[in-house]
């Protein structure tokens, strides 16, 4: 018998697909029923466009018309506001304040502010230190609530896929992240990528969640012994990627998305790129939705995002535009056409399966 690596990857990737969803078992979804997300995109969505010139109040805005469905779906649940600090000292790859600003004004509105964190992994060094480079800490005293380092907290062991040795590998995620009390608002951007096209509010959840040791850096200052987990969900490559994204969306994702466009990044993003003044915000609490409606905006054709599309064949949320009613701003009056990263044709290697080894 060949051994495993040896099999033909090119039918493991095509069955992985749908093997996805059986082997993590509804038991493990952190959300609806596996049942339930299998069949959620069949059903209509509504996703909130507003633009202005005041960020904070475009994201208040966008977030209005689902004001008794947020309340409800938050309960007695704790809110965990998750932004996006990929890098932690470059604002334009950041969440920034004024969005969190206007996604606390509104939980204030709606009575939901009380427990409710802002909770983060940074990916390139500490997480506080971001937060304070980002002046989150002043955002966090003017609404009471607390700021949490996810890699000071406890953590799960949970298995991705690797595309050079076909094996599982384990990955330290943040146990708050997969908390049935969390409701977890992706609060994320606009941005292009350097592997998987484009970041919005699913990855800025999945890739926030694997934690690192504390006092961990990349480059310059970065100490020895000291390791981040981050890379592993990664998957070695272009197909390791899109598949562990889609595998995790089953555990790990937005229970509302809000995905701010005010400055969007283009080029190389997800932290090196270039500013694009867009002005806008889509919010759904349908992610898939809203990242749907985000790539639109974007100028981006939907069919070169191999995790989102995976994420759609799954029925893991509605991504036909034709069933997405979108409320307030028409998607078409500030559609903008994003520079994508240099290396974008090498980022398309999902579209062909590889050869069989």
């Amino acid at each position: 018998m060949k051994p495993f690596h040896a099999t033909c990857r090119r039918d493991f990737l095509r069955g992985s697909l749908l093997g996805g969803l059986t082997c993590l078992g509804a038991g493990h979804l952190s959300g609806p029923s596996a049942a339930a997300a299998s069949t959620a995109g069949d059903d209509p969505s509504r996703v909130a466009v507003t633009a202005g010139d005041d960020r904070a109040d475009n994201v208040f805005r966008a977030l209005e018309p689902f004001r008794d469905e947020i309340a409800r779906a938050i309960g007695n649940r704790h809110v965990v506001v998750k932004p996006n600090n990929v890098a932690i000292d470059v604002q334009l790859a950041a969440t920034h304040a004024d969005c969190l600003e206007g996604i606390l004004e509104f939980l204030k509105s709606i009575g939901k502010l009380e427990g409710t964190v802002i909770a983060e992994s940074a990916a390139t060094g500490p997480t506080m230190e971001g937060f304070s480079n980002y002046d989150y800490p002043r955002v966090a005293a003017k609404y009471g609530v607390q700021l949490v380092d996810l890699d000071q907290e406890e953590s799960v062991r949970v298995f991705v896929f690797d595309q050079k040795d076909f094996r599982p590998h384990a990955v330290r995620m943040a146990r708050r992240m997969l908390d049935p009390q969390s409701f977890l608002i992706s609060a994320a951007k606009l941005k292009t990528h350097d592997l998987v096209v484009a970041t919005l509010s699913l990855k800025n959840i999945i890739v926030g969640a694997p934690i690192k040791d504390p006092g961990f850096r990349f480059g310059k200052g970065r100490k020895p012994g000291l390791h981040t987990d981050k890379p592993i969900v990664h998957g070695s490559g272009i197909y390791g990627i899109n598949y562990n994204l889609f595998a995790l969306a089953q555990r790990y994702y937005p229970h509302l998305a809000v995905i701010d466009g005010y400055a969007g990044m283009e080029g190389k993003g997800p932290a090196w790129g270039t500013a694009v003044d867009h002005r806008v915000c889509v919010v759904s609490p349908d992610w898939l939705a809203a990242d749907r409606v985000g790539v639109e905006l974007m100028g981006i054709d939907f069919a070169k995002i191999g995790y989102l599309n995976y994420c759609a064949q799954a029925g893991l949320g509605q991504a036909d535009l034709d069933r997405i009613e979108i409320v307030g701003e028409p998607v078409a009056r500030h559609q903008r056409t994003y520079r994508l990263h240099d290396n974008v044709e090498k980022q398309l290697e999902w579209m062909t399966p590889p050869e069989e080894a």
